[in-house]
C-alpha cells in the first residue's frame, strides 16, 4: 500500500534516501512520496529512523546518498521557508516569557499569524507573562507547538508533539492541527501514542530499521489485515 503522487508535484518526496551514522545505517534508500492536504503518521519503534528522516526533511541533517524535495526544491533556504518543524526536545529560549517568544516567531517567519497563536494559547489556559523556564515540560510542548501551527506552511514536521501533554490538552492538540492545517498542506506526525492519532491520521507510514514497512490508510489497512493500526503496529514489533 503505497501513496500515489498528486497530478502535480508531490509536497514531499524521498528517492532512495539514505543516512549512515559511522558504520550504523539510520535510513536505507528510503521511497516516500506524500501529497497534499493529509495528515500522516509516521510510526515506528526507537531507532527506525523517524527522527533523521524528519531531520533531514527539515534541513537540519544531510543525507549520505539519495534526493529529498519539497514541493519539487531540494532542500536548502527555499524549502525551509515552506517547512514548519516541532522538535521532540523543547527549542525556545528559556529566558523569553511567551509572548516574547510569538513576536520572535513573528519577526523570523514571514508566514507567521500572531492572531492565531495568540488565540490558540488562550485556548490552552498559557499566560502571555510566564517564562518558559518556569513551565512544566507538558506546558512547553504546548508552547513550542502552537508556535510550529501558528505558520501559513506547506509542510509540518510534528516529532512526538502530544508525548508530554495531558490527555485533556492532547484532545485539543490534535483537534487544533485538524482545523489550522489548510487543505494544500501536510501534516506529518511522528508519535508512538498510535491509538490518539489515528482517529485523525489520513495514511500512515511504518518505519523498520530505517526503511519502510508498509504505508497506506488506516481504512484500508483494516479492510486488508481487519486489523487497526495500533493493533497491526503491536503485532509487527511484538517483543
Amino acid at each position: 500500500m503505497e501513496y500515489s503522487a498528486t497530478p502535480s508535484v508531490p509536497v514531499l518526496q524521498c528517492r532512495q534516501l539514505a543516512k549512515v551514522y559511522g558504520y550504523r545505517p539510520a535510513l536505507r534508500g528510503l521511497d516516500l512520496e506524500l501529497p497534499e492536504g493529509k495528515i500522516i503518521g509516521l510510526l515506528g519503534p526507537n531507532g527506525s529512523g523517524k527522527t533523521t528522516l524528519i531531520k533531514i526533511i527539515a534541513g537540519l541533517l544531510t543525507p549520505s546518498s539519495g534526493s529529498v524535495t519539497v514541493d519539487g526544491l531540494p532542500i536548502g533556504t527555499e524549502t525551509r521557508a515552506r517547512v514548519a518543524y516541532l522538535p521532540e526536545r523543547n527549542s525556545l529560549p528559556l529566558h523569553m516569557t511567551v509572548a516574547q517568544a510569538v513576536r520572535y516567531f513573528a519577526d523570523f517567519f514571514p508566514d507567521f499569524d500572531t492572531a492565531r497563536a495568540e488565540d490558540m494559547l488562550t485556548r490552552l489556559g498559557v499566560e502571555p507573562n510566564v517564562r518558559i523556564r518556569h513551565m512544566s515540560k507538558g506546558t512547553k510542548e504546548k508552547v513550542q507547538l502552537v508556535l510550529v501551527m501558528a505558520r501559513r506552511a506547506r509542510l509540518y514536521l510534528l516529532d512526538e508533539p502530544i508525548s508530554g501533554v495531558d490527555p485533556a490538552a492532547r484532545d485539543y492538540i490534535l483537534d487544533t492541527i485538524l482545523s489550522v492545517h489548510a487543505s494544500d498542506a501536510t501534516v506529518v506526525i511522528s508519535t508512538h501514542l498510535i491509538a490518539d492519532i489515528e482517529n485523525v491520521m489520513d495514511g500512515f507510514v511504518l518505519l523498520k530499521d530505517g526503511q519502510i514497512q508498509s504505508s497506506g490508510t488506516p481504512q484500508g489497512l483494516r479492510e486488508h489485515t481487519g486489523k487497526s493500526v495500533d493493533e497491526y503496529f503491536r503485532e509487527v514489533f511484538r517483543c
